[in-house]
């Protein structure tokens, strides 16, 4: 019976938890072979269609055949119904549709036993199946239960014998559909689960490329800025060398767009090394004096890109905000650090204690980065200067 039923960036806002029934979308179509399955179920209705056609030439006869056929109809329209709407059975349907459907069962079911007699108790298992669909547990099963006393209870009229086997039946028929139902219910809550893990992914690949093209533009067009204003001094003291500054900014231009076509293709790789080269012509451009090592080797390498990130984020902070007149970056196996002279903050030591200059997207994603590979983000007001570091745990 078990086939018959059934600019500033924040934090990305947690998606809330939506229903299942809107996981599940809308109605799914009913399978061409679907309602196939449900048909040969019915094929316990022929006996009671059987006895009132040998009726037929009294009333009670045709009542019985006419209230067996409509009972058959209400079965299979409750479920069509319930299997093109999964995740509306699921979630209890309306108490008003709910006994409506039900309710037009018992009364044909009714009719038949008062029509056929005995063998018109074959509709209690369709009914006992009906309330499993349409009633959440609680209320399915005592009705279930009253229902199978009721049936034994019908053993005592007389003329009928023993109805043990209809009551176990209609009792099999309710768990089987009930399991049914369990199922389709976990089915429903891991699609549910994977769609919000889509989302999910979704949302992280949009923060990740956001934080990436910031720091990518964030770092080029700050150098570029910086370049152009030297070649505007210069233009009139030194043209030969403001003309070498134009010609790093076409350069520098050149390689902007080269990585940020890189981060659309999600092929764009950072290293320690570059950023460290990097960021002393950036530096130099800006007229501030860089101590850069030379080497990169006592970084392990899966700190590398880390702190290749961080030599970024903090040189393009120095240029945008210090007004420093030295810059200073050391590396460790443990830690790298960008610090320099200029005008420094007042928010104190201390890990993620203030941003700093420049607070804001850069550092909000080289915390993001340091969280994600086991470090941390320390920013120290120097008084003068200020520095920024990332140091593993």
């Amino acid at each position: 019976m078990s086939g018959v039923g059934v600019p500033s960036r924040s934090r990305p806002s947690r998606p809330s938890r939506p229903s299942r029934m809107a996981a599940a979308g809308p109605p799914a179509p009913v399978g061409r072979l679907g309602p196939f399955f449900a048909v040969v179920w019915l094929f316990f209705l022929l006996d009671p269609l059987s006895e009132g056609w040998s009726r037929r030439d009294t009333v009670a006869g045709w009542v019985g055949v006419a209230a067996t056929v409509v009972f058959a109809v209400v079965y299979m329209w409750l479920w069509l119904r319930s299997r093109a709407d999964r995740a509306r059975m699921i979630e209890a349907p309306p108490l008003r549709w709910s006994i409506g459907y039900v309710g037009a069962l018992v009364v044909l079911g009714g009719v038949m036993v008062a029509s056929l007699g005995e063998t018109g108790l074959t509709s209690v298992v369709y009914i006992g199946v009906g309330l499993v669909m349409v009633f959440p547990p609680r209320v399915a099963w005592p009705l279930v239960v009253a229902l199978v006393v009721v049936t034994i209870g019908l053993s005592a009229v007389e003329g009928w014998g023993s109805q043990v086997g209809t009551a176990f039946g209609l009792l099999a028929a309710s768990v089987a559909v009930f399991g049914l139902r369990t199922v389709m219910s976990r089915n429903i809550e891991l699609v549910d689960a994977y769609r919000r893990n889509e989302n999910l992914v979704v949302e992280n690949e949009r923060t990740r490329f956001a934080r990436d093209l910031h720091d990518i533009l964030g770092h080029s067009l700050t150098v570029i800025t910086v370049k152009a204003e030297l070649a505007g001094r210069l233009m009139d003291v030194d043209p030969e060398r403001a003309r070498a500054e134009v010609a790093d900014l076409e350069r520098l231009s050149r390689d902007a767009l080269a990585d940020v076509r890189r981060a659309v293709d999600g092929y764009r790789e950072i290293t320690l090394p570059g950023e460290l080269s990097r960021a002393r012509l950036a530096l130099e451009a800006g007229g501030i004096v860089a101590r850069v090592p030379n080497t990169t080797d006592d970084v392990p390498g899966e700190l590398r890109e880390l702190f290749a990130w961080t030599v970024r984020e903090g040189v393009t902070n120095v240029l945008r905000h210090s007004r420093a007149g030295t810059c200073e970056i050391l590396l460790g196996p443990t830690s790298a650090e960008v610090r320099d002279d200029g005008v420094g903050c007042g928010d104190g030591p201390g890990p993620g204690a203030g941003a700093g200059p420049g607070a804001g997207a850069g550092l909000t994603g080289l915390r993001e980065r340091a969280v994600a590979a086991g470090a941390t983000v320390v920013t120290r007001d120097l008084s003068p200067g200020f520095s920024v570091a990332v140091v593993a745990r």
